[in-house]
């Protein structure tokens, strides 16, 4: 009976995790982009087209099964009620990701128990489960694989999980590679229904793209690489990987490039990484595979210059696995090592992810989003145009069609990007005269100041510093500690 209860442990720590995470929802800390995915869906919902603008085709998000996901909450919940309760489903299935890993990589339940709740609480796993993103679903799809997969053998997850995990997201083959290629190594033996569930996951997605929106890869992928794309030497790109770094590598940010906070915990995991391997344990096999994709993949997108945080949100958790590991199996002062690791890590970026999310809800759901709100309700025509960057919040909330400055929603203005690139915005205007602009800056300044004059008018200004009032003073101070948004100018066309 006592040993029944302890093999539970995993389970409870599990269900605990969730109902303590259930807190964040209150921030209302959603990222940008899970806007422009659920958009895609409602426009499915709508339109019957995976697209953002209408009857036009178009993949504005970055996943396709979560958008699919997203569709069928939308259905059953309706459009007002779905956002908590998909949160809620994203947040369960990243947790049920940790009791898989959790049964990959220890034996004893408390131990277990331990881990899923540490990891569940640092800031990737918080904002992995209540910032709306695919990353939920990716990270139990990822961690059933190599449970289901490749630790208990089972055929049907070899076939069918590569093809879920890709058409969640097309750069996962870099986590299918790294699994393929330390299994090989390994076992001596290529599992030729894992390679056939690769190819399959490939050819569907890569099918998917081309017969439905007439591409290979996501729009978004080709709009980011054209707009952002840069010919750069090799010293440049050493730089810039080097500026990168401390802000990408660990999870926390610090002004500057330099972060020493990063560098500490960097050595810290690979010390504990080389002290596991030594131990020759059956879990190595997984250690290796999780390992070498948290630093393939932080190599990889840091190189290509990915400055979106959600992309090193998994590989941050699982470099940091084997840290977790080395405290739980400690024989000797176990309780000084865990206590040591809660105070003077675990705690500091939980506290560090609480005021984040708080400051940061207040400048996306109060704020831009009131952006969106108010435009919904001044303009009732919802085939009128609106011109901005980003396109999430504002177009979701106000309704209006869509042209946003990279083009992930609108392929239109990549054209304008490859004729002139230093032109292409007030050239899209000129083009598409979109009965809305919402900028960054005054566009009554500058060399295209006569048209803007000409054609449009100011009809309002939106500040940060206008949105950083509450009635309750600790938020106020949170809010003005960390101001979140950006001023924008929202004018009106008059001709």
């Amino acid at each position: 009976m006592t040993e029944t209860k302890n093999n539970n442990l995993p389970i409870y720590a599990a269900a605990f995790t969730v109902v303590f995470k259930i807190f964040f929802l209150l921030t209302h800390y959603i990222q940008e982009d899970a806007f422009i995915t659920w958009r895609v869906a409602q426009n499915l919902l709508d339109y019957g087209v995976i697209g953002f603008n209408g009857n036009t085709r178009i993949s504005a998000s970055t996943t396709h099964l979560y958008v699919f996901v997203s569709y069928f909450f939308n259905l059953i919940f309706g459009k007002e009620n779905f956002i908590e309760p998909l949160l809620i489903f994203n947040s369960l299935l990243f947790t049920i990701g940790t009791v898989l890993l959790s049964h990959l990589v220890l034996k004893n339940p408390w131990h277990k128990a331990i881990f899923i709740f540490l990891i569940g609480i640092l800031p990737p796993a918080i904002k992995i489960s209540i910032l709306g993103m695919e990353y939920g679903i990716l990270f139990f799809l990822e961690m059933a694989l190599l449970y289901y997969g490749f630790s208990k053998n089972k055929k049907w997850a070899l076939i069918l999980l590569p093809i879920l995990i890709m058409f969640t997201r097309i750069d996962t083959v870099i986590f299918l590679g790294i699994v393929f290629l330390v299994d090989i190594f390994w076992n001596r033996k290529i599992r030729w229904r894992y390679v056939l569930g690769g190819i399959l996951g490939l050819v569907a997605v890569l099918s998917f793209n081309w017969f439905y929106f007439g591409e290979l890869v996501n729009n978004t992928i080709t709009a980011k690489k054209l707009l952002y794309g840069r010919d750069f030497t090799f010293q440049q790109h050493l730089e810039y990987f080097g500026a990168s770094f401390g802000n990408f590598w660990g999870m926390l940010k610090l002004p500057g490039s330099f972060n020493p906070i990063t560098i500490m915990i960097l050595i810290f995991e690979l010390l504990c990484f080389i002290y596991l391997i030594r131990q020759r344990e059956k879990r190595n096999y997984f250690l290796w595979m999780i390992f070498i994709f948290g630093w393939v993949k932080q190599i990889i997108f840091i190189s290509q210059k990915s400055l979106f945080d959600w992309y090193y949100w998994v590989p941050q958790l699982l470099l940091f696995v084997p840290v977790l590991i080395f405290v739980l199996e400690q024989k000797e002062r176990r309780k000084l090592w865990l206590s040591l690791l809660i105070i003077f890590y675990i705690l500091p970026m939980f506290a560090f992810q609480t005021v984040h999310s708080i400051a940061t809800g207040n400048g996306e759901w109060y704020y831009r989003r009131m952006i969106g709100l108010y435009l919904g309700t001044f303009e009732k025509d919802k085939k009128q145009w609106i011109l901005l960057e980003p396109a999430g919040y504002i177009p979701y909330f106000s309704g209006l069609k869509t042209i946003d400055e990279v083009g992930l929603v609108d392929k239109q203005i990549q054209e304008e990007v490859k004729k002139d690139r230093a032109n292409y915005w007030v050239n899209t205007v000129k083009k598409r005269k979109p009965k809305y602009l919402l900028s960054y800056k005054n566009l009554f300044e500058g060399k295209d100041a006569a048209y803007y004059q000409t054609h449009y008018k100011l009809m309002k200004e939106f500040r940060v510093k206008d949105h950083l009032k509450s009635q309750y003073k600790i938020l106020e101070k949170i809010y003005r500690l960390k101001p979140s948004g950006t001023d924008y100018n929202l004018y009106i066309r008059i001709d």
